[in-house]
């Protein structure tokens, strides 16, 4: 398979409104010195995963795998998107092997703003 190495990679977001505590796609960020910011919003990245039924994957869902719920993070010692495991706290690095068995459930700030 050969690659396009001169076609970018599209970046996608999507947004947690701290203020109203709804997640929402987003039209505009703002690029600040190379930093993009949307003011009272957590900015979330779109993996470039998809889950076993298409559906996105971003920074923070939470997705079922073997029957065990974990949670998608970025993480800069692997330079690379991991998962953590909600029950024991054990990470693995995620990567698209793992796509054939996931699901995702929900976002993780989604789940803590229905606890407050």
């Amino acid at each position: 398979m050969e690659k396009n190495f001169d076609r970018p990679r599209k970046l996608k977001f999507k947004a947690w409104n701290k203020s109203t505590g709804l997640m929402m796609r987003l039209h505009a960020i703002d690029c600040v010195k190379g930093e993009l910011i949307k003011q009272d919003h957590h900015l979330l990245q779109f993996t470039g995963l998809v889950d076993k039924q298409g559906e996105e994957l971003y920074e923070l869902d939470v997705v079922m795998i073997s029957g065990a719920r974990y949670y998608i993070f970025w993480d800069d010692q692997r330079n690379g998107w991991s998962i953590k495991n909600l029950a024991d706290g054990s990470e693995q690095s995620f990567h698209r092997a793992l796509m054939e068995d996931a699901t995702r459930l929900w976002n993780h700030l989604e789940s803590k703003a229905k606890k407050t």
